[in-house]
């Protein structure tokens, strides 16, 4: 990687036209792309395509950073780079799928989650009537998540945990990557769950202490934390 001085005066050169600093950005940052590129493996893109992806949102993190940001570029093209291949395989992957849909498997997750908070297992016949639809096409609607969560991990509730631990998976990847990924999921949520999450794993507090804090029962603590826990796994997937 280049150092601090080296990539400010290379991005000064690209922002003026220089297509040779921006191909030496592009390639002493393909470790990065690489590393983004392989959390999306097996979904349906072949891994030069990632690659290409990747550096498609490498570009427009040169031609938009700004040294006022007072970031690093690597951290700040991050996001920039996993967004841009999340977006290819959301909209313009292998396999299409209606709005109609989509909405349908959100709703279900969001029910199934609810359910797990209170200790309940819905089966596919259970979630069916509750919808008032056919067996099959919960199936067809949760197959079609383009960034399918097991719906069967339970998350147990343990302040010694932070969020990462729960969202951790087999597969292993820079935790600068990890960290920055998360940060920007965390930012995007709803200012509630936003709280919820913050006071839960950065502040030690008991699901009973934030309720009380928040004014609202433990247990509604609990759904929102299952809830956003089930999102935050499914944007990281």
């Amino acid at each position: 990687m280049l150092d601090y001085q080296t990539t400010v005066e290379l991005l000064g050169k690209a922002k003026l036209g220089d297509d040779g600093a921006k191909s030496t950005l592009i390639s002493e940052n393909m470790p990065l792309i690489k590393s983004i590129a392989r959390r999306y493996r097996n979904k349906q893109v072949e891994y030069d395509d990632l690659l290409q992806l990747g550096a498609l949102g490498l570009v427009k993190a040169i031609n938009n950073f700004d040294l006022s940001f007072n970031v690093k570029f690597s951290t700040y093209a991050v996001p920039m780079i996993a967004g841009e291949i999340k977006r290819f395989i959301r909209d313009d992957g292998s396999i299409k799928v209606s709005r109609a849909m989509k909405s349908l498997c959100s709703k279900i997750q969001s029910y199934v989650a609810d359910c797990y908070a209170n200790n309940l297992k819905p089966t596919v016949k259970d979630i069916a009537k509750h919808f008032d639809i056919e067996e099959q096409e919960v199936v067809f609607a949760m197959d079609s998540n383009k960034y399918p969560i097991s719906i069967f991990e339970k998350h147990e509730d343990d302040n010694s945990q932070c969020v990462m631990d729960k969202l951790a998976s087999n597969e292993t990847s820079e935790d600068m990557i990890n960290k920055i990924l998360l940060k920007e999921c965390i930012d995007s949520l709803p200012d509630r769950e936003k709280k919820v999450i913050i006071l839960r794993y950065y502040r030690d507090k008991t699901q009973s202490e934030i309720a009380q804090m928040l004014g609202v029962s433990q247990v509604q603590i609990s759904r929102i934390e299952s809830k956003v826990i089930s999102q935050l796994k499914q944007a990281l997937a």
